[in-house]
Parts: structure tokens; sequence; C-alpha cells
């Protein structure tokens, strides 16, 4: 028997682009994984859209701090124009909002700090080739599905009962009893039938997640789920977008768009923020719900899809619908089923579990060993009202990990707001104490009497006996109100 042509054996490794101005750093990390890898480097941003038009990168690394440009910025524009190649940020620097920005924004796989480890650098990159392969091979699979024979569904079945775990309505984190049991029980309900569903909620509640739940747990779960932010581009481009293009319907049309509705068919799209589309978008997207074919820009004939549509918003559209700036037509199309996720602050006993859960998360995505919250910590989340909701939890997480020092997540790498529970900067800038604006008598009292323990301890940092002096109670007194009102959790002084 031959042996195999290393050429050929070359060949199929995946594919990494560097991106970085310094030449040393560049040939550093391209020698550090050539020998694993087929590598490619570019000093510039601007070389490297060569290189990604020429190539089919499996995974891109790019310096953060480059000449013109960012490599979060950067990042961002390779998650539009090529979002099957994973991203990782390298940079020399902790500022905790790029570490956030590039998480948001950029979609980054990993952010791997400087100076760093070859062992570490190396087992980055092979996990999102990884991933990637993974990815593609998902989507090879869901094509291969369309032709229904059993050896195929056979195949796809593993890979379904995964994503039902991964994305099932367990997955929404809350503590028992939560008032998201309430919408995850209905949501369960409806997702049987191929109804539209509207998620209303505040933004940052999770209503994506809700919305992959309801897919997974449909019979359309063997079919994609796709997913388009309304509110991201422009009309045209939101038209191009979902219902796609012809080569050449529009300056820039270089090859022919298949549309997300199309990539959708037989499946799920969500359409997210749609309550902030024009009135021109909302008459073509209603057509499209109600003849079930959609329109490429450019195109001749129609072409059938049937998909099922899940929308949300963070706005009234009921009130919108009054107002004249939502189509009522377009409205009862897309709300068969209403369903409202509540904002954080009015589940505040689903805060703990869903910071540990975020914890989890920033530790293995930003490298670093299992952390834990200081009980200062666990008392300011909790304290905090959280109007971003979890997205805001999230952002405060990932910057309090890439902040801390030691075992745990201290209060001082807090942001000032939610140290002091506050939505403004500082609590100096807030001074006095906020009443509640309903309930009864004492529950009203008992709302400032827990303010003032915690405004008392925060600025004895937590010392129990300072706070309990300054108070004029016992020890023993302080800790049987401290139990009343759950902040018992606190370190003794």
């Amino acid at each position: 028997m031959n042996a195999p042509d290393p050429s050929l054996l070359r060949d199929s490794l995946p594919l990494v682009l560097v991106v970085d101005d310094e030449a040393r750093s560049l040939d550093a990390i391209r020698r550090n994984l050539e020998e694993d890898f087929r590598v490619l480097t570019a000093a510039s941003a601007d070389e490297a859209r060569g290189l990604l038009e020429q190539h089919e990168v499996s995974v891109i690394l790019c310096d953060q701090r480059m000449p013109g440009t960012t490599g979060v910025r950067f990042l961002k524009e390779v998650r539009e124009l090529w979002p099957d190649t994973v991203r990782i940020i390298i940079s020399g620097y902790t500022d905790s909002q790029d570490i956030i920005a590039g998480i948001n924004d950029a979609g980054i796989y990993q952010y791997v700090l400087k100076p760093w480890m070859p062992e570490h650098l190396l087992s980055t990159v092979a996990r999102a080739a990884e991933a990637r392969r993974l990815q593609m091979q998902t989507q090879r699979l869901n094509l291969e599905l369309r032709t229904s024979t059993p050896v195929l569904r056979q195949r796809t079945s593993a890979t379904l009962a995964t994503a039902r775990a991964a994305f099932g309505f367990d997955r929404l984190v809350r503590a028992p009893g939560s008032p998201l049991d309430a919408v995850c029980e209905m949501a369960a309900r409806v997702a049987r039938y191929d109804l539209a569903v509207l998620i209303t909620g505040e933004s940052g509640t999770g209503k994506e997640l809700l919305a992959r739940a309801i897919h997974y747990a449909s019979p359309r779960a063997e079919r994609a789920f796709v997913l388009e932010n309304c509110a991201a581009m422009s009309e045209t481009l939101l038209e191009s977008e979902l219902f796609g293009h012809k080569r050449g319907a529009f300056t820039g049309a270089f090859e022919d768009h298949v549309g997300l509705f199309q990539r959708a068919d037989g499946g799920t799209i969500f359409l997210d923020e749609i309550g902030d589309t024009s009135p021109a978008f909302q008459v073509k997207l209603l057509r499209v719900l109600q003849e079930g074919e959609v329109r490429p820009v450019g195109a001749s004939r129609p072409v059938a899809v049937d998909v099922r549509v899940i929308a949300a918003t963070h706005r009234d559209l009921e009130q919108d619908v009054r107002s004249g700036r939502f189509r009522e037509d377009l409205y009862y199309r897309i709300a068969s089923m209403t369903l409202t996720v509540p904002p954080l602050r009015e589940r505040s006993a689903d805060v703990l579990p869903i910071a540990d859960m975020l914890l989890g998360q920033a530790c293995q995505e930003l490298a670093r060993p299992a952390l834990g919250f200081s009980p200062e910590v666990r008392a300011s989340l909790l304290a905090y009202p959280w109007p971003g909701n979890i997205r805001e939890l999230k952002n405060e997480v990932y910057r309090a990990v890439a902040l801390s020092e030691g075992p745990q997540v201290s209060a001082a790498a807090l942001s000032c707001r939610v140290l002091h529970g506050q939505q403004g900067a500082s609590a100096a800038a807030q001074p006095g104490l906020q009443i509640p604006g309903s309930g009864s008598l004492q529950e009203r009292l008992d709302a400032i009497e827990a303010a003032i323990l915690r405004e008392t301890l925060l600025r004895h940092r937590w010392n129990k006996t300072h706070a309990a002096k300054e108070l004029g109670l016992s020890r023993m007194g302080l800790r049987q109100k401290l139990a009343r009102f759950g902040l018992e959790g606190q370190a003794d002084g």
C-alpha cells in the first residue's frame, strides 16, 4: 500500500490567518502554529481582507491594537462578511471595555492576552478549528436532511439531541419559583403548534434564548433556526438579507444571495426588534407572510417558503398600532401568541443563578481559573436594579473577571454604580434614600430599613462591628436584621 502524499495531508489542515502589524509577533505566532495548521499572515486589515477573499479561512487571530483600526472593529466586519470564520483577539491590554465589545459586537470566540503561552495559544486555535469543523458539518447535515431518508435522519438525531439539550427551556437559568417559569410553561405548550409568536420585553432579557427554546421544542427542530436583528441595518439591506437578491440587482451585488427566509425554509426565522422596522418594510414583510413566498431583489419570480415566524420587540406594539406607527394587519399576523419576558428587577431571585452561570462562562472564555463571588459582591448584585437586564449583568461579570485578582471576584472589581446599588454613576451623585412607590406601609418601611442597613455596611466596608455601633445595635441585633432582609451573607469585620 502506497503511503499518503504528505502534500495532500498538508492541504487538509485547517487554514489560519494571523493579523498583526508587528513582524516579530507575526512570525512567532506563525512558527508556533505551522506544524498543526496551514498559516497565512497579514500585516494590516487591508491585507487580511484580500486573503479572506481568496481563501477559505477556518480561524482568524487578530491583534487588538493596529494602525488605522482595532481588532474588534475589523473582526466585526469579518463577522458580517465571513460569518463562518472563527474569530480570536490577541491583546497585550486588559481593557475590560475592549473585551466586552469583542464579545458583544465582533462575536469573538476567545480573547488571548499577551504574553501568550505557546501551549495555550495552540490549544485555543485547535478548539476554534474544531468548533468551525463541527459547525460546517452540521450545516452539511442539515442540507442532506432535506432528502428525508431514514439513514440521514439517524445520523442527525444525535446532533438534534445535543441542540435540544443546549437550547431547551431549562437553559433559561432561573431560581425555583421564578416568574419566568410561567412564561416557559406557556412557551412549551405553544411550541408544539405552528403559530406565530411575538415575544415582548425590555432589551437584554433573553428573548432570543426563549425563541431558540421554542424552535427546538417544536416539530421544526430538525430544520434551521435563523435570526436577524431588524434594527441593525437599513431598510434596503434588511430586505436583501431577509429576502435575498440576484446578481446585479444593485451596486455591489456581485453574486446571487440567498435570503434568510429561504435558508429557514421548513424551520424558524426569528425577527428581533421588529417594532423598529419602517412602514414600507412592514408592507413587504406582510406580503411574504400572507403569500408564503419571497421575491429576491432583482428576481423575476417569487420563491415559495415554509417558515415559522417568531418576532420580538422591546416596544409596546399595541400602542404603536394605535398611533399608526405599526401596521395592524402585520401585528395580528405575528402575534398569534404573545409572551412577555419580565425584566430582571422583577425576578431578583434569578440574579445570582444567572451571575454564577455567566461567571463560569467568563472564566472559560477569558482563560481564567475558576473564580467565585465574594459575599459583598453577591449582595451588591442582588441590590442593583439591572436596568440593562441580563446583557448588563453579563457585561458586569465579564468586566469583574477581567479586573479581579485572587480566587474570588471582590467588590473592588465591580463598577461604582453596581457596588452602590444605583443606576447613576456614584452614590454621592444621588443622595438620599429612595422611598418605594407602592406596597403596604410595613413593606415600604422594611425597604427603607434594608436600604439604611446596606448603605451603612457599604460605608464601613462590611465591617459589622462598626456598622452595629453606628446604628446603635448589638452585633446579634444587626445579624437578626441582616437575616431578615437577606443580607446575612456578608463577611464579619
